[in-house]
């Protein structure tokens, strides 16, 4: 049965909240970053130069919009995932339906959102793991460890990978956070979100497995 117009409304009107409001935490996050207290900035810099990546707000503010659905996205060929696999586009990506999850541990909005990607990529991985969905996240924590961390606190298991400044340059991350961008087996856009998915959201991205 279809849904009544309203409805539809207003889950576009909290989506759009939603966006808002993450973009202010980006803001917010990199504001408690340049406002830390000296004597932070300054242990380690030299040991952690080169490793860390850039703040959060500034990568936003260099941030590119959602690309198009049915443009063309490339991914690198091969990058390192933080638990040392690697991530080979040619076999893992090309020819099959990728989801794209861009999220931090810091984020509040990946943190409603993440628990529902990671039962979808359960279930997907469960029912078919040779024509199922496939899924690689993309951590902008501003350390590895960070990530690692956040992954092994909430037993999430999937792909990750950390955006260090060398990955950042070849696979820019869309402005927003988190971002979900589904790519097709022809490596076009199929869908792009920025800001939370609701339960049902995330459910829906199975469709295009069937597409």
């Amino acid at each position: 049965m279809k849904a009544p117009a309203h409805l539809h409304r207003s889950h576009r009107h909290r989506r759009r909240l939603l966006i808002s409001a993450g973009a202010a935490a980006l803001g917010s996050a990199g504001a408690a970053l340049v406002l830390a207290p000296q004597r932070a900035r300054a242990q380690g810099a030299a040991a952690n130069a080169g490793s860390a990546a850039a703040d959060p707000a500034a990568q936003e503010a260099k941030a590119p919009p959602l690309p198009a659905v049915g443009s063309r996205f490339a991914l690198p060929a091969s990058l390192e995932l933080l638990d040392g696999q690697r991530f080979d586009t040619a076999t893992q990506a090309d020819g099959r339906v990728l989801v794209l999850y861009w999220w931090a541990s810091w984020c509040p909005f990946c943190a409603l959102t993440s628990p529902h990607v990671d039962k979808l990529w359960r279930e997907q991985r469960a029912r078919d793991p040779g024509r199922g969905l496939r899924l690689l996240t993309l951590s902008i924590d501003r350390r590895p460890d960070e990530a690692r961390a956040h992954l092994r606190r909430h037993g999430y298991e999937w792909p990750a990978a950390w955006m260090s400044p060398a990955l950042q340059q070849v696979l820019p991350k869309p402005r927003g956070l988190p971002v979900t961008l589904v790519r097709g087996r022809d490596g076009r856009v199929l869908q792009a979100e920025a800001g939370q998915l609701f339960p049902e959201d995330v459910e829906a991205l199975a469709r295009h497995v069937a597409g």
